[in-house]
């Protein structure tokens, strides 16, 4: 069985992480979700050799959605528990694009995803990530206020492709 934890303090020394998946917001205040067959996700993935966090953000939004991006603001993470294993994390950052680069495959996929910009109150839904996903997406909130951005002042939608 696996459990899912939502945690907005500081990541323990102790907890190894496997994932980093970011809030990307446009210059309105919209964040970029990532299409695949339906299903809605945010940028992001599993980190190589010697990479930091904001190093796999930044790899994989440009990998997986072809965007650039700005310095990222912790969130929190994810504590993450399988079968009595020890825990392990998935961060959390936000972030402003820099740009929209041309679409090109995912070079691990070889898969090209779509990019949905929403309004931030419609990534819950569309994350269908339960709690834990409202939990983060107020975090988010708080961090486009840091970055500059009104996301309660958003109410439109676009398809980027």
């Amino acid at each position: 069985m696996v459990s899912f934890r939502w945690i907005t303090a500081p990541l323990p020394e102790d907890i190894p992480v496997r994932q980093v998946y970011g809030f990307c917001f446009d210059d309105t205040g919209r964040v970029l979700l990532r299409e695949d067959a339906g299903r809605y996700g945010l940028p992001g993935g599993k980190p190589e050799r010697g990479e930091d966090a904001p190093a796999v953000l930044a790899r994989e939004c440009r990998e997986e959605s072809q965007i650039t991006i700005g310095e990222p603001v912790y969130l929190g993470y994810q504590e993450v528990t399988e079968d009595g294993l020890p825990p392990y994390a998935q961060l959390r950052l936000a972030v402003r694009i820099t740009d929209f680069l041309p679409r090109e495959p995912d070079p691990d996929t070889g898969r090209t995803y779509g990019r949905l910009i929403a309004p931030l109150n419609k990534a819950p839904a569309l994350l269908d990530w339960g709690i834990d996903g409202l939990l983060q997406s107020a975090a988010a909130v708080q961090a486009a206020y840091q970055l500059g951005l009104d996301p309660a002042a958003v109410r439109e939608e676009t398809w980027r492709n």
